[in-house]
């Protein structure tokens, strides 16, 4: 009996490694089909400048500048505009991603472009947003869902302190795991709770000697005590998403460190993003309910 018991133990341990090894071999496989080695002469970008009524940032011609001479650099394609012209599925199927740089309020004239857009998303698109692309489309539910929720108050420019929470992520190797800089913290409201946060800023970072700030800052934290999110991704609606709030500064754009920055977050999405394929896009209405 003892060696039948020991014999029947090892058994089903040789089934449990079995098994595990399996699970492996599957979580491997998967990487490897959800990135796919970049061709950097093969990538087409497009720059999305336009901003809606308000405040318009004055960084994004650094910005776009930025992201043209990476495209040099690194041999590819960056198309840039402020046209919502530009906005039509036909246009859009040629770029494996769309770069949201400082965009602000509504920067789609028409719901027909929303549409576009969305359906660009769906069928297997790329966006890369920088700093205020929080405030984008504040009236359009899926967008913010995408995002992960919508721009509300950001305390005033200041040096603060943001911390790697995701040393392991692609798009985050090589930075600094507490980065201190000048910038803006953005908080959000109708938050989401599909991204995952690689970078976060240190609240306990800003100056406290401003009272009226404090009350602000505690008010809109919400239950974030120490630390907000500053950069996630988001795999959403059958495309994949990665998003910095940071870059307020004209001189972030000429920063080897936040430059390097955004190359990776353009490089991440890149290497996600397989063929456009409007065959997997199903809404017919940008407004129509997610389909999870």
């Amino acid at each position: 009996m003892i060696v039948y018991l020991q014999f029947q133990d090892r058994f089903y341990m040789m089934k449990y490694k079995t098994a595990i090894a399996c699970l492996c071999l599957l979580f491997i496989t998967f990487q490897s089909f959800a990135q796919h080695k970049l061709n950097w002469k093969k990538l087409s970008v497009l720059v999305y400048t336009k901003n809606g009524k308000g405040y318009v940032h004055a960084n994004i011609p650094a910005a776009v500048n930025c992201i043209q001479q990476l495209g040099r650099q690194y041999g590819f394609r960056v198309d840039t505009s402020s046209s919502v012209s530009v906005m039509t599925e036909e246009n859009l199927k040629q770029y494996s991603l769309l770069i949201f740089t400082s965009t602000n309020n509504d920067v789609f004239d028409t719901d027909v472009q929303r549409l576009a857009f969305r359906r660009y998303i769906e069928a297997g698109g790329g966006l890369v947003g920088i700093h205020s692309v929080l405030g984008t489309e504040r009236n359009w539910k899926w967008f913010k869902m995408m995002l992960g929720g919508s721009f509300v108050w950001h305390p005033k420019f200041q040096k603060l302190t943001v911390k790697t929470i995701d040393a392991h992520h692609t798009s985050i190797k090589g930075l600094p795991k507490e980065w201190v800089k000048e910038d803006e913290l953005y908080f959000a409201k109708d938050l989401y709770p599909g991204p995952k946060v690689l970078m976060a800023f240190d609240i306990t970072s800003l100056n406290t000697s401003d009272t009226a700030q404090n009350a602000l800052v505690k008010q809109h934290a919400g239950g974030y005590v120490e630390l907000y999110p500053a950069v996630w991704t988001y795999d959403y609606d059958g495309g994949y998403t990665w998003c910095t709030v940071l870059g307020h500064d004209i001189k972030d754009y000429s920063n080897p460190v936040f430059t390097q920055h955004i190359l990776q977050g353009i490089r991440y999405i890149a290497e996600r993003v397989g063929t456009i394929d409007y065959k997997k896009a199903y809404a017919v209405k940008y407004d129509e309910p997610l389909q999870y």
